[in-house]
C-alpha cells in the first residue's frame, strides 16, 4: 500500500484557473520523491494539498489507505520546510527547532534530547545557543530541516528550499539533504523547477507542465527515455527530430534509415526522435553515419558545445571533450541505444505498457 496517494485531484480557483487536471500519483514509504517543472506547472499546489494547507476541488488525498482530504494539517504526520524557511528571528535556534515541540506540551526532558538528537542530524552540533541572523543560509535551512524532523513525521515537504542558496553551497546542500533522508528513512518529497537538482537527488520523479503530470520514472528512465517533446526538451539538451518508423528496431529521420533500440510502434508511424548530444561522438566524414557542418563551438571547461547543420538543414547539438574547425564538415556516430524514439501524444500507460511489451519480447 502506498504512503500517500492522490486520486482524481483537480484544483480550480475561484478567477476560473485550473491549477492541477486529474493528477493521480503513489508515494512510497522511505523514498526521496522531486516535483519538477517550471513555474505554475502546478508542483508547490500539490505538495500545498497533501501538507492540508489547500483543499482540492475534487479527489482525494490518501494515507496509508485513509481519507486525509479534509484532516487539519496539524493532526497530518507531514512536516514542511519552506523556500524562506520561515523561522522566527527572536527566537535562537534551540527554541527555533524545540517550537513544535513546545507547541504539543511536550515536556522539556523530552524536547531537549530531541533538539540535541535533530541538530546533530543536520551537522549543527554546538549551535543552539546561536541567534538565527548568526547564521549562514545553508545553516538557516538545515535549521529549518532540523524543526521539521525533530517532530518525526512520515514525510517530509521540501518547497523550492535550495533556491535562496548559491550555486556551491546549493550543491553541497544537495548531497547532504540525500545523506539526511537515507539516514532517517522517511520519505522527502522535493519540489524544484531544477532539472539538475532532481536528477541527482531522487529516486523517482514527477515531470509536471500546465497542471498534469507529463511523466514519471527515475531519473535514468526520464532522462534516456523521455515520453514527449516537454519531458526531453526539459530534462537535459536533446536533438529532437522528425521521423518515421520503418519497423520494429529501424526509424528513418534526417534522410536515412537507422538502427534503434525501440518497438511497439506502427509501421510507417510518424513519430520524434531524441538523440542527447553528449551521446554523439565526432568522427571523419567516411565513418560518421551522419555528415554536418560545424556552425559555432563554445569551450565551457570540462566540454566543447558545438552547433551543426546536416544536408536536410536539421540543425545538431553536439557536446565533445574536442573542439573542431568552424565550418568543418565532420562525421557523427551513435550506436542504436542512443536513438529513442517518441511515439506523438502518448501517455504514460501506453509507453509503460509498449516499453514492457518489447522488454519482455527481448528477453
Amino acid at each position: 500500500m502506498a504512503l500517500i496517494e492522490l486520486k482524481n485531484i483537480n484544483k480550480r480557483y475561484d478567477d476560473g484557473f485550473v491549477a492541477l487536471k486529474n493528477i493521480n500519483l503513489k508515494i512510497e514509504s522511505g523514498k526521496f520523491y522531486s516535483l519538477l517543472g517550471p513555474s505554475g506547472s502546478g508542483k508547490s499546489t500539490i505538495l500545498r494539498i497533501i501538507a492540508g494547507f489547500s483543499q482540492p476541488t475534487e479527489g482525494e488525498v490518501l494515507l496509508d489507505g485513509k481519507n486525509i482530504t479534509d484532516m487539519d494539517p496539524a493532526k497530518r504526520p507531514v512536516n514542511t520546510v519552506f523556500q524562506n524557511y520561515a523561522l522566527f528571528p527572536h527566537l535562537n535556534v534551540f527554541e527555533n527547532v524545540a517550537f513544535g515541540l513546545k507547541i504539543k506540551k511536550e515536556a522539556m526532558s523530552k524536547i531537549k534530547p530531541a533538539v540535541k538528537t535533530a541538530l546533530k542530524m543536520v551537522r549543527l552540533d554546538g549551535y543552539a545557543n546561536r541567534e538565527i541572523s548568526e547564521l549562514s543560509g545553508g545553516q538557516q535551512q538545515r535549521v529549518a530541516i532540523a524543526r521539521a524532523i525533530v517532530n518525526e513525521p512520515k514525510v517530509l515537504l521540501l518547497d523550492e528550499s535550495l533556491s535562496a542558496l548559491d550555486k556551491r553551497l546549493r550543491k553541497e546542500m544537495q548531497f547532504e539533504l540525500r545523506a539526511m533522508q537515507k539516514k532517517l528513512g522517511i520519505t522527502f518529497i522535493f519540489v524544484t523547477h531544477d532539472q539538475e537538482e532532481a536528477l541527482s537527488m531522487s529516486d523517482e520523479i514527477f515531470v509536471l507542465n500546465d497542471g498534469k503530470i507529463q511523466q514519471n520514472g527515475t531519473p535514468m528512465d526520464i532522462y534516456d527515455e523521455p515520453i514527449n517533446d516537454f519531458v526531453a526538451r526539459f530534462i537535459g539538451d536533446s536533438n529532437i527530430l522528425p521521423g518515421r518508423m520503418i519497423k520494429d528496431y529501424e526509424v528513418e529521420f534526417a534522410g536515412k534509415k537507422f538502427e534503434c533500440a525501440d518497438a511497439g510502434i506502427k509501421i510507417n508511424e510518424k513519430v520524434e526522435v531524441v538523440i542527447r548530444p553528449e551521446d554523439l561522438d565526432i568522427t571523419s566524414p567516411e565513418k560518421g553515419k551522419l555528415v554536418v557542418t560545424s556552425l559555432s563551438q563554445l569551450f565551457l571547461g570540462d566540454h566543447f558545445e558545438i552547433k551543426a547543420v546536416d544536408m536536410d538543414e536539421n540543425e545538431w547539438l553536439i557536446q565533445s571533450t574536442n573542439g573542431v574547425k568552424i565550418g568543418k564538415r565532420i562525421g557523427l556516430y551513435f550506436d542504436p541505444e542512443d536513438i529513442h524514439v517518441m511515439r506523438l501524444h502518448e501517455s504514460q500507460a501506453e509507453f509503460d505498457a509498449r516499453l514492457e511489451s518489447y522488454e519482455g519480447g527481448e528477453d
